[in-house]
């Protein structure tokens, strides 16, 4: 088993990546080196295959790291040195790519904080609360699809023509017979691969800066939690498919054009893969408490979107409902007025 800690040249501490920079720093003396001139160190090809908490030792303090099966990389509890797994990186687990952490655990913070005020119909002391159980940057595995799709859909369409001719109104209607052969690629579909992800919370973190991708290299996950992933390219393609069908449903309507009505009667879709690539993206997940309840939220890690489900206050919805009918109610009075009726 393999564990790679980047040690300082300069002063033997361990080095992590920077955000604010995209270099390995080291935040003892202050070096930094470009990941770029790093080499990985060379690794075993292999699948790792445990499904079980599996033991590793800290290169820094000796102590006894358990991680579980998913885990790439992580900090030791004892001396908080990172920590990359470098056996769970490596053959069939190697990510492709990678789009390293532009926003530091400080600005994420205080990016949390001021989301949170902005709730209108959050309870006041959710907004003010510093009530923070704990930030981790984490590295989540997707798999980015690119999805070739030869659309061929037959139907039915109207051409409605109305006109007067003397004494009498005439409806016309012309009946036609459609096809389109559509051909839609879909590129850097992203799909969460982590089985303790929530996928909903996810799909709401996107868009990710794609023009930010790198070719993946350890030393960007140093001082982060890495996940590897729990399903594969094949089982999440199904999910891929599902996610991209509103995109064709959109296309194929509007490639027909100039009719009254439309109506597809058979679509037929053969979705080719072009190409799956294994990923990790950033992400900073909070925990946060309140009235004794756990509430996750993720934060891009790039763009600095917030997503999740913060407390409602029943309280400010009943106030919110109130003034909303208030206005309604004097809207009506002052149009009944205007328009010279009563109204009680």
């Amino acid at each position: 088993m393999q564990v790679i800690d980047y040690k300082c040249p300069n002063c033997g501490s361990s080095m992590v990546f920077d955000s604010e920079t995209g270099m390995l720093s080291c935040q003892y003396c202050g070096r930094k080196d470009d990941i770029r001139n790093i080499a990985d160190p060379p690794g075993k090809q292999q699948v790792f295959s445990g499904d079980e908490v599996q033991e590793y030792h800290c290169t820094s303090c000796g102590a006894v790291i358990m991680t579980e099966a998913e885990t790439a990389a992580t900090v030791c509890s004892f001396c908080g040195s990172a920590v990359v797994l470098g056996d769970r990186l490596s053959g069939k687990l190697a990510p492709a790519m990678v789009i390293p952490f532009s926003i530091s655990k400080e600005e994420a913070m205080q990016a949390f904080k001021k989301w949170c005020k902005n709730g209108l119909l959050t309870p006041s002391g959710f907004m003010t609360a510093d009530r923070i159980k704990g930030i981790m940057g984490m590295y989540v595995p997707f798999w980015l699809y690119e999805l070739h799709n030869k659309v061929d859909a037959y139907g039915h369409a109207t051409k409605v023509r109305t006109y007067t001719k003397g004494d009498y109104r005439y409806t016309e209607t012309q009946h036609f017979d459609v096809y389109r052969r559509l051909r839609l690629n879909y590129s850097k579909i992203p799909i969460d691969a982590s089985e303790k992800m929530n996928d909903e919370l996810m799909d709401k973190l996107e868009p990710f800066p794609y023009d930010q991708l790198k070719g993946f290299k350890t030393p960007y996950l140093a001082g982060y939690v890495a996940e590897k992933y729990s399903y594969n390219d094949e089982q999440l393609l199904p999910r891929a498919k599902d996610k991209i069908s509103g995109y064709i449903e959109s296309a194929i309507s509007a490639s027909v054009t100039g009719y009254s009505t439309v109506n597809f009667t058979n679509k037929q879709i053969d979705t080719k893969v072009r190409g799956a690539d294994y990923t990790l993206l950033p992400v900073w997940v909070v925990h946060y408490d309140y009235n004794k309840k756990d509430y996750t939220f993720a934060m891009n890690g790039q763009t600095g979107k917030v997503v999740g489900k913060p407390p409602i206050s029943k309280a400010k919805v009943m106030s919110w409902f109130a003034g909303v009918s208030g206005v309604s109610l004097l809207l009506l009075k002052l149009v009944s007025l205007m328009m010279g009726g009563g109204f009680l």
